[in-house]
């Protein structure tokens, strides 16, 4: 990736607004959104979304957080520009930014990475965890959907031209040893699949600061009764 420049990485998501706009929400981005639901998301919670595109899944965001506030950012100008002027509003905003020098005013309940870090180079990871750690609240959690590295790995082999100008098989040890220093705590990994056999996704739910209040002991009815389960 040497020779793959920001202004090139630039230049080619000005041009994938296209691509998005003609695909439009998606079966992916739905997923996503619903994943978020199941994790707390609430109409009064602060969400930052990384990679937020021309606003796909942001919009599903915006929607249901009608109280919160909503940061999403993008290195493409186009993208932001576009989202701004369908989206944009008192409570709901769009910036260019990577990520690199990241500060926010707002504290954030959730995070979202949809489907953005695989483009991102793996030594930049570290510093965009760095700098979200600032901006969100004690208790915040993300969401990082990727694709599953085999599914990049065959899809590299069998059909590249799909392929972003930047693509990487993400390993699941280097997320987390990305995540760690900066006070985020791996929750669940989920391999999924989109339209096909075999996982081509994992959804990953990260905590920041998790503490647990006790470790008390189940009830002896409870205890009966996941015994009872564990037989079948």
């Amino acid at each position: 990736m040497e020779n793959i420049t920001p202004e090139k990485v630039t230049e080619f998501y000005d041009d994938f607004v296209k691509n998005q706009k003609k695909v439009g929400v998606s079966i992916r981005h739905r997923l996503i959104f619903k994943k978020l639901k199941s994790m707390g998301l609430s109409k009064n919670s602060n969400v930052l979304e990384i990679g937020c595109g021309i606003g796909t899944v942001s919009s599903l965001i915006i929607n249901h957080c009608s109280e919160g506030q909503f940061l999403g950012c993008d290195i493409s100008p186009e993208s932001i520009r576009f989202a701004n002027e369908k989206y944009g509003s008192k409570n709901v905003k769009f910036i260019v930014d990577d990520m690199s020098q990241f500060t926010s005013s707002t504290l954030f309940d959730f995070v979202v990475f949809p489907d953005v870090l695989e483009h991102i180079p793996v030594e930049q990871h570290s510093k965009i965890f760095e700098n979200i750690s600032k901006v969100c609240k004690s208790d915040a959690k993300v969401l990082i959907n990727i694709p599953h590295l085999n599914a990049t790995e065959w899809y590299r082999k069998h059909k590249p031209e799909v392929l972003q100008i930047i693509d990487q098989e993400l390993s699941l040890q280097d997320l987390l040893n990305n995540v760690y220093p900066h006070g985020f705590y791996l929750h669940s990994i989920i391999p999924y699949a989109i339209h096909t056999h075999n996982p081509c996704y994992f959804s990953i739910v990260l905590l920041k600061n998790p503490t647990y209040n006790n470790m008390n002991r189940t009830s002896g009815f409870a205890k009966l009764i996941q015994n009872i389960k564990s037989y079948f």
